[in-house]
Protein backbone atom coordinates (compact mmCIF):
# COMPACT_ATOMS: atom_id res chain seq x y z
CA UNK A 1 0.00 0.00 0.00
CA UNK A 2 2.88 2.35 0.79
CA UNK A 3 4.31 1.83 -2.68
CA UNK A 4 1.05 3.16 -4.20
CA UNK A 5 1.14 6.31 -1.99
CA UNK A 6 4.65 7.37 -3.03
CA UNK A 7 3.60 8.91 -6.31
CA UNK A 8 0.86 10.85 -4.51
CA UNK A 9 3.32 12.08 -1.84
CA UNK A 10 5.80 13.18 -4.51
CA UNK A 11 3.05 15.04 -6.40
CA UNK A 12 1.96 16.83 -3.20
CA UNK A 13 5.56 17.87 -2.41
CA UNK A 14 6.14 19.12 -5.97
CA UNK A 15 2.86 21.08 -5.94
CA UNK A 16 3.83 22.60 -2.57
CA UNK A 17 7.20 23.76 -3.95
CA UNK A 18 5.50 25.20 -7.03
CA UNK A 19 2.99 27.06 -4.82
CA UNK A 20 5.81 28.59 -2.73
CA UNK A 21 7.75 29.66 -5.83
CA UNK A 22 4.65 31.18 -7.46
CA UNK A 23 3.68 33.06 -4.28
CA UNK A 24 7.19 34.53 -4.02
CA UNK A 25 7.24 35.44 -7.72
CA UNK A 26 3.76 36.99 -7.76
CA UNK A 27 4.38 39.03 -4.61
CA UNK A 28 7.19 40.90 -6.37
CA UNK A 29 9.96 38.98 -4.77
CA UNK A 30 9.10 39.92 -1.19
CA UNK A 31 12.64 40.89 -0.26
CA UNK A 32 13.01 42.95 -3.41
CA UNK A 33 10.08 45.12 -2.33
CA UNK A 34 11.51 45.44 1.19
CA UNK A 35 15.02 46.31 0.02
CA UNK A 36 13.86 48.68 -2.73
CA UNK A 37 10.86 50.63 -1.39
CA UNK A 38 10.55 52.95 -4.40
CA UNK A 39 7.92 53.99 -6.86
CA UNK A 40 7.79 56.18 -9.93
CA UNK A 41 7.15 59.89 -9.52
CA UNK A 42 4.17 60.83 -11.68
CA UNK A 43 5.92 63.88 -13.22
CA UNK A 44 9.40 65.43 -13.15
CA UNK A 45 8.32 69.05 -12.71
CA UNK A 46 5.69 70.77 -10.61
CA UNK A 47 3.05 72.65 -12.66
CA UNK A 48 4.83 75.95 -11.93
CA UNK A 49 8.22 74.55 -13.01
CA UNK A 50 6.68 73.04 -16.15
CA UNK A 51 5.06 76.33 -17.10
CA UNK A 52 8.32 78.19 -16.50
CA UNK A 53 10.26 75.63 -18.57
CA UNK A 54 7.92 76.17 -21.52
CA UNK A 55 8.65 79.91 -21.49
CA UNK A 56 12.37 79.35 -20.86
CA UNK A 57 12.54 77.03 -23.88
CA UNK A 58 10.83 79.70 -26.01
CA UNK A 59 13.18 82.38 -24.68
CA UNK A 60 16.33 80.48 -25.66
CA UNK A 61 14.74 79.65 -29.02
CA UNK A 62 16.95 76.64 -29.78
CA UNK A 63 20.15 78.56 -29.07
CA UNK A 64 20.63 76.55 -25.87
CA UNK A 65 19.50 73.19 -24.53
CA UNK A 66 17.76 73.37 -21.16
CA UNK A 67 18.31 70.60 -18.61
CA UNK A 68 16.12 70.40 -15.53
CA UNK A 69 16.70 69.40 -11.91
CA UNK A 70 20.44 68.98 -12.28
CA UNK A 71 22.63 67.93 -9.37
CA UNK A 72 25.02 70.72 -8.36
CA UNK A 73 27.90 68.20 -8.29
CA UNK A 74 27.27 67.63 -12.01
CA UNK A 75 27.58 71.36 -12.72
CA UNK A 76 30.67 72.10 -10.60
CA UNK A 77 33.46 69.93 -9.27
CA UNK A 78 35.75 70.17 -6.27
CA UNK A 79 39.23 71.38 -7.16
CA UNK A 80 42.06 68.89 -7.17
CA UNK A 81 45.12 69.27 -4.97
CA UNK A 82 43.27 69.26 -1.64
CA UNK A 83 43.81 66.65 1.04
CA UNK A 84 41.27 63.83 0.92
CA UNK A 85 39.34 65.00 4.00
CA UNK A 86 38.96 68.59 2.76
CA UNK A 87 37.98 67.34 -0.70
CA UNK A 88 35.34 64.99 0.74
CA UNK A 89 33.95 67.75 2.98
CA UNK A 90 33.65 70.11 0.00
CA UNK A 91 32.04 67.40 -2.14
CA UNK A 92 29.55 66.50 0.60
CA UNK A 93 28.33 70.10 0.60
CA UNK A 94 27.35 69.95 -3.09
CA UNK A 95 26.48 66.31 -3.76
CA UNK A 96 22.81 66.36 -2.75
CA UNK A 97 21.90 69.88 -3.85
CA UNK A 98 20.17 70.53 -7.17
CA UNK A 99 19.58 73.53 -9.38
CA UNK A 100 16.33 74.04 -11.25
CA UNK A 101 17.59 74.52 -14.82
CA UNK A 102 20.95 74.50 -16.59
CA UNK A 103 21.36 76.11 -19.99
CA UNK A 104 23.90 74.30 -22.17
CA UNK A 105 25.44 74.78 -25.58
CA UNK A 106 23.31 72.56 -27.84
CA UNK A 107 26.34 71.01 -29.57
CA UNK A 108 28.89 70.52 -26.79
CA UNK A 109 26.51 70.62 -23.80
CA UNK A 110 28.96 73.05 -22.19
CA UNK A 111 27.33 74.83 -19.26
CA UNK A 112 26.37 78.44 -20.06
CA UNK A 113 24.30 79.49 -17.03
CA UNK A 114 21.95 78.30 -14.31
CA UNK A 115 18.35 79.41 -13.80
CA UNK A 116 16.64 79.14 -10.43
CA UNK A 117 12.88 79.55 -10.06
CA UNK A 118 12.23 81.08 -6.65
CA UNK A 119 8.83 80.40 -5.12
CA UNK A 120 7.66 81.45 -1.65
CA UNK A 121 9.78 78.74 0.00
CA UNK A 122 12.83 80.84 -0.92
CA UNK A 123 11.71 83.40 1.69
CA UNK A 124 12.57 80.96 4.50
CA UNK A 125 15.88 81.46 6.27
CA UNK A 126 17.14 77.92 5.66
CA UNK A 127 16.32 78.14 1.96
CA UNK A 128 18.01 81.56 1.71
CA UNK A 129 21.16 80.08 3.26
CA UNK A 130 21.03 77.27 0.66
CA UNK A 131 20.53 79.79 -2.16
CA UNK A 132 23.42 81.93 -0.94
CA UNK A 133 25.70 78.88 -0.78
CA UNK A 134 24.76 77.80 -4.31
CA UNK A 135 25.18 81.36 -5.62
CA UNK A 136 28.70 81.54 -4.16
CA UNK A 137 29.65 78.10 -5.51
CA UNK A 138 28.46 79.05 -8.98
CA UNK A 139 30.14 82.46 -8.74
CA UNK A 140 33.52 80.96 -7.86
CA UNK A 141 33.12 78.42 -10.67
CA UNK A 142 32.39 81.24 -13.14
CA UNK A 143 28.81 80.18 -13.89
CA UNK A 144 26.20 82.96 -14.04
CA UNK A 145 22.94 82.25 -12.22
CA UNK A 146 19.61 83.92 -12.87
CA UNK A 147 16.89 83.89 -10.22
CA UNK A 148 13.35 84.39 -11.45
CA UNK A 149 10.49 84.93 -9.04
CA UNK A 150 7.73 82.35 -9.54
CA UNK A 151 4.56 83.94 -10.87
CA UNK A 152 1.54 83.01 -12.97
CA UNK A 153 2.84 84.23 -16.33
CA UNK A 154 6.14 85.21 -17.89
CA UNK A 155 7.02 87.24 -20.92
CA UNK A 156 9.19 85.36 -23.40
CA UNK A 157 10.67 88.63 -24.62
CA UNK A 158 11.49 89.88 -21.10
CA UNK A 159 13.05 86.55 -20.18
CA UNK A 160 15.09 86.49 -23.39
CA UNK A 161 16.26 90.06 -22.76
CA UNK A 162 17.36 89.24 -19.22
CA UNK A 163 19.12 86.00 -20.14
CA UNK A 164 20.93 87.40 -23.18
CA UNK A 165 21.74 90.76 -21.64
CA UNK A 166 19.75 93.01 -23.95
CA UNK A 167 17.55 94.34 -21.17
CA UNK A 168 19.18 97.05 -19.09
CA UNK A 169 16.64 97.11 -16.25
CA UNK A 170 14.83 93.83 -15.62
CA UNK A 171 11.38 93.90 -14.10
CA UNK A 172 11.60 94.54 -10.40
CA UNK A 173 12.45 91.36 -8.50
CA UNK A 174 12.50 89.15 -11.60
CA UNK A 175 16.15 88.41 -11.81
CA UNK A 176 19.20 88.51 -9.65
CA UNK A 177 22.44 87.66 -11.41
CA UNK A 178 25.66 86.59 -9.83
CA UNK A 179 28.57 87.51 -12.04
CA UNK A 180 31.55 85.17 -12.19
CA UNK A 181 34.62 86.19 -10.23
CA UNK A 182 38.23 85.27 -10.80
CA UNK A 183 39.66 82.36 -8.86
CA UNK A 184 41.95 84.78 -7.04
CA UNK A 185 39.07 86.53 -5.28
CA UNK A 186 38.61 85.21 -1.72
CA UNK A 187 34.80 85.47 -1.67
Amino acid sequence: MLHTLWPLIVIIIVLGIIAIVLRTFLSGGGRLQQNYPYEKEPVLFSPAERSFLDVLDQAVNGQLRIMGKVRLADVVKVKTGMNRSAWQNAFNRIQSKHVDFVACDPTTLGIQFVVELDDKTHNKSKRQDRDEFINKVLQVAGIPVFHFIAKRTYSVQDMRAVLFGTKKEPEKKIVKTVEPVSQADPE
